[in-house]
This record gives C-alpha cells, structure tokens and sequence, in this order.
C-alpha cells in the first residue's frame, strides 16, 4: 500500500492548522502591495537546516524595510518549529512570511497597525532527478536584476516579480532556469539560486554587490569549500566566465545544489570534482548544522 501524503501545515495567529484552512484578508498589504519578507528554509535529515541563521538574515530584512516582526525573533522561531513538527517529515520545505498586516488601500504603511506573521511547512521539488543528476539547462534573460539603491537583494521581499519573470521567460524558451543579469551587465544569479562557477581551479560566485542575494546554502558552500581546501572567491562575473569554466551549479533553500550543464544552448560544464565533493560534504554536514523540531 502506498504511504499517505503528509498533510502541507501552516501556523497563523498563534496556531497550527491544515495549509487549507489558514485564511489572510484580502487587504493584507502584503498581498496588495508585496510589503513583507521571507525565509524559505529547509528540514534536512529531521532538523531545520541553519534555523538561527535565516531567522537573522528574516529580522534584517524586516529592520530594513521598516517592519516590526510580531512577536520578534523568538516568535519566528517557534512558529517554524511548531509547524515543523505538526507536519513531522525528515524532509521538507518551510516559508516563513511577515507582512505589513491589513491596512487601508494605498500604499502607506502607516495604515498597517498590526503586522502579520505566518508559517508554511510541505513538500517541494524545484528539478526532477535527472535535472539534479546531469544538470540544468539555463538561458540568459532578459529581465536584469535592479540595483541595490533600487531594491537592495539582500531583502527577501514578498514582491517578487522580477523573479517571477526572469523564470517565466526561461521556461517560455525552453530552459529549467535563468541567468539574470544586473544592469551592467554582470552575472547576479538564476531566478530562484545562487550561482558558482569554477574557473582556472577557483570557485567562484558573484557578490551580493552584483544583485546576489546573501543565501544560507551560498555561505554553507563557501565554507565547506574552504574545509575541503578549495580556493574560493566572491568575484564579478560576466557570461564568458560560464562558457570558460569547468563546472558550474546552482545552490539556494529551494533547489538544493544542482549542476548545469548549458548556457543559451551551448554546453558549458556538467557535473564535475568540485561539485561531486561539495554536495557529499554538504549531505554530511548539513543535519549537524541543523535544530532539532521533535
């Protein structure tokens, strides 16, 4: 007989329920407008992998844009273990979302009394097996990343379309993923992960300076590439450093660590050494660096 589904779980106003039954008014500014914040965190071997971690990078992103994180910090953090052991898998996928809460029409937040926090716990798979075995297939596009005195990148806002639309228009063209650029030009990220290169024996990856966000599974990466004596750097680059490298793989909450294989129709790397070493050190890592939900 097959195993039953787990049932996707959410906390809202204080408890736990079936993602089904939890309800937002409409007039939740974060639905009107974008105004809020996010985490999307992973459960990795029955632990939430860095969960102080993205609970700091959750309450910067909240300071920058001016939000009061209902609760604070300590609230975040219980909602996430609660809805986490509600739903009870090993494996799993948690957003952690805080809004400027139900407000008056028009953009002011000042008409926002009473942020809102919530919590979402399911499944999620962003590539098949044989994407996350042989690679991705990504295309440049053309929507480019904005700048940081436009929307700095390092706020995980709910607003999200320019996100939204770089991965539209890679899976119109036939790509798993897009490369985004910033607008000068220079590599930032794909649409939903951080990206790395190795070039010349170095890995590489853009820093948050060039549109990058500053992810959780990046820095892990960065570190663990340092243990394996790894030469390491955050550096600008441009789409030639891609068809010039030997590897090339993606790393975000959402996609795990995933290679690619080609960009813009071109065959630029695949899986390789570098990578192969990373994601076993990372399978083996990442339940220590995690906190325990049961």
């Amino acid at each position: 007989m097959a195993s039953l589904q787990p049932t996707p779980r959410a906390w809202l106003d204080g408890r736990v329920m079936p993602l089904e039954d939890a309800r937002i008014p409409i007039t939740d500014h974060g639905l009107l407008y974008g105004d809020g914040v996010f985490e999307g965190i992973r459960i990795i071997a029955g632990r939430v992998f860095r969960l102080d971690d993205h609970l700091d990078r959750f309450s910067c992103a909240a300071r920058a844009i001016g939000l009061e994180l209902p609760g604070g910090v300590a609230a975040a953090r219980a909602a996430v273990l609660q809805t986490a052991r509600a739903f009870g898998e090993p494996e799993a996928y948690v957003r952690l979302v805080a809004t400027r809460g139900v407000g008056a029409l028009g953009v002011d937040p000042a008409t926002c009394p009473a942020p809102r926090l919530f919590c979402i716990v399911d499944r999620i798979r962003l590539y098949d097996e044989a994407k996350q075995r042989d690679g991705l297939d990504l295309v440049t596009v053309s929507v480019r990343r904005p700048p940081a005195d436009v929307l700095d990148p390092r706020v995980k806002s709910l607003n999200y379309l320019n996100n939204v639309l770089a991965k539209r228009e890679a899976r119109l063209r036939g790509a798993d993923e897009a490369l985004v650029l910033n607008t000068r030009g220079d590599v930032a990220e794909a649409a939903v992960a951080n990206l790395f290169c190795v070039r010349e024996g170095v890995l590489r990856t853009p820093p948050p300076t060039d549109g990058a966000l500053e992810g959780i599974t990046r820095r892990t990466v960065l570190e663990l590439a340092a243990e394996l004596g790894f030469a390491s750097e955050e550096r600008t680059l441009g789409r030639f450093d891609l068809f010039a490298a030997s590897e090339a793989f993606l790393t975000g909450s959402g996609a795990g660590l995933v290679p690619v294989r080609s960009l813009d129709g071109e065959r630029i790397a695949g899986p390789g050494p570098v990578f192969a070493a990373i994601r076993e050190a990372f399978a083996k890592a990442a339940p220590a660096l995690g906190v325990p939900f049961d």
